[in-house]
């Protein structure tokens, strides 16, 4: 079981389904969510700069990412979050999840090394049981 995963999606219901799912699942310890990339941004930069004593501890082991979000979508967080100012926090992996499986997003996804998959929503107990294997928990 993870310690941590973060959810960023623009859909509300999303991010309330991909907690039960996760939470029925014994996939994570802890969930949190943010509504866009710069939501999520804001609390790796909490993370950074309120010092928190176990950062390990504190930061997200998976990120489920939507790529099409109001403020900052998805690909704009993904070149801030693998940037150096994020170095510390870039051991989580992502699965990117999208409404839509668009060939050029899967094509752009394979730049990004950190991005370990890129599912269609939502997120599911088969999907769930995939990823336990797949990263190995």
């Amino acid at each position: 079981m993870l310690e941590q995963i973060l959810c960023i999606d623009d859909d509300p219901i999303t991010l309330m389904l991909c907690k039960k799912v996760i939470s029925k699942s014994s996939f994570s310890k802890e969930i949190i969510t943010a509504q866009n990339g710069e939501e999520a941004l804001l609390h790796f930069n909490t993370l950074k700069y309120n010092n928190i004593k176990n950062k390990a501890n504190k930061k997200p082991e998976l990120i489920f990412l939507d790529l099409n979000m109001p403020v900052m979508g998805g690909w704009e967080f993904l070149d801030h979050f693998t940037s150096p100012a994020y170095a510390e926090f870039n051991t989580a992996n992502v699965i990117v999840l999208s409404s839509t499986i668009d060939p050029d997003d899967l094509a752009k996804a394979k730049k990004y090394p950190i991005i370990i998959d890129f599912l269609s929503k939502p997120v599911t107990l088969p999907m769930l049981e995939y990823l336990k294997k797949k990263i190995g928990i």
